[in-house]
């Protein structure tokens, strides 16, 4: 594997690879990652991870400076995930001096993350827009658990007619339900305890949701004390998902659940949760 940092040195490399697939990450590699690193590597002749902690998408600078860093693990991950290339470029090499474009997804943005991170999808929409300038990928690679900001990407791909497929692959869980997170190495043991309440409750309102009831007061109700940013019922792409978002202490956790998936939505938004390749 090669690490690269420079967009002319990446582009070079790839000039005559075959399909290529790309997995955009912030580091901090846990098995959520490495699940869409294996799905990338069985479906495409050459994968490219990137590995950027973008500061445009934090609205808290102490967040920003608490976000995990290890770049030697996650090179050591990705390696053995089967990456050809780890992008892992400079702050100055993706925002140069005198940047100053910007990429606005308008409606799918609206709410939810939207709403309680101001400007994050912003600053997400335009980092995927440059990688995919740069990599020119066949496939680029996300999880479930930022549903939303799947469904930001997809329309930046539809709405600018980039030529790529984007897959969306389902959440991994630990073995406690608690949906892997880099931020999940925050939590104290007794945090992380309280954490678990946040799969619950959404387990709790599916259930309540396929016995007729309300999914979004079950959700709540179960929620033991946490109190979320937002539970609520949206539709993405024509799926439906009941999605929550909590901070204990100072660590924010997200989480969702699919309630109904019709046959256009199922190729990206999976009902389960099983870690097994597609």
């Amino acid at each position: 594997m090669r690490t690269i940092r420079t967009v002319d040195e990446l582009r070079a490399a790839l000039a005559d690879a075959g399909n290529i697939g790309l997995v955009p990450t912030m580091g901090a590699f846990h098995e959520g990652h490495l699940f869409l690193l294996r799905a990338a590597r069985k479906e495409n002749d050459v994968v490219v991870a990137s590995l950027f902690v973008n500061p445009a998408q934090f609205d808290d600078e102490s967040d920003l400076d608490a976000y995990p860093r290890d770049e030697a693990r996650d090179a050591q991950l990705a390696a053995e995930a089967g990456v050809d290339i780890l992008f892992a470029p400079s702050l100055v090499e993706m925002y140069p001096a005198g940047f100053q474009t910007w990429v606005d997804v308008e409606g799918v943005s609206r709410g939810l993350e939207g709403e309680a991170r101001p400007g994050h999808f912003r600053a997400v929409a335009t980092v995927c827009l440059k990688l995919f300038n740069i990599v020119r990928p066949a496939r680029a690679y996300f999880g479930q658990k930022d549903a939303q900001q799947a469904a930001v990407i997809r329309r930046l791909v539809c709405d600018l007619n980039l030529p790529l497929e984007i897959r969306v692959l389902p959440t991994v869980h630990d073995t406690d339900g608690l949906a892997l997170s880099s931020r999940n190495a925050r939590l104290s043991p007794e945090d992380r305890a309280r954490a678990l309440a946040l799969p619950r409750a959404l387990a709790r309102g599916a259930e309540i949701y396929r016995l007729g009831g309300d999914a979004v007061a079950a959700t709540r109700a179960a929620l033991n004390g946490l109190t979320p940013d937002y539970v609520e019922l949206f539709d993405l792409d024509g799926a439906l998902v009941l999605a929550t978002a909590v901070r204990i202490g100072s660590t924010r956790l997200i989480d969702n659940v699919v309630l109904e998936v019709p046959c256009q939505a199922s190729a990206w938004l999976g009902p389960t949760n099983k870690g097994e390749l597609p």
